[in-house]
């Protein structure tokens, strides 16, 4: 069972936006998830997709090291993760001139795809 990973920390999308778009993909062959990562319009799309691009290229990388033939793109995405990051805290006036904290949130994402 070939399996691989890939992982993107510190990308400044809030999670509960970036799982709309993970949830999209989860459990799709890898052609299906370009496919649908390249007409979903949301900012996490991209980003997903380059993650994407990266445990295909990682799956094609341990393929080659082991000397066997894989099709990538009937790989599954078998599991997306999408957790917390820190918040960077910004400091906006509110009424009466009170400072009022904005966070701005970062997500920690992990794909993985696998053959079955």
């Amino acid at each position: 069972m070939a399996e691989a990973i890939a992982r993107a920390r510190f990308i400044p999308l809030a999670p509960r936006k970036v799982r709309l778009v993970a949830d999209q993909i989860r459990g799709k062959k890898v052609d299906e998830a370009r496919a649908t990562l390249a007409f979903t319009v949301k900012g996490a799309a991209p980003v997903l997709a380059k993650l994407l691009a990266s445990a295909v290229a990682n799956a094609e990388s341990k393929a080659a090291e082991t000397r066997q033939r894989i099709d990538t793109d009937e790989m599954v995405v078998r599991q997306v993760l999408v957790n917390g990051g820190p918040s960077m805290k910004r400091r906006l006036s509110a009424p009466r001139g009170r400072p009022t904290m904005i966070r701005k949130r970062m997500s920690h994402i992990e794909l993985v795809i696998s053959d079955s």
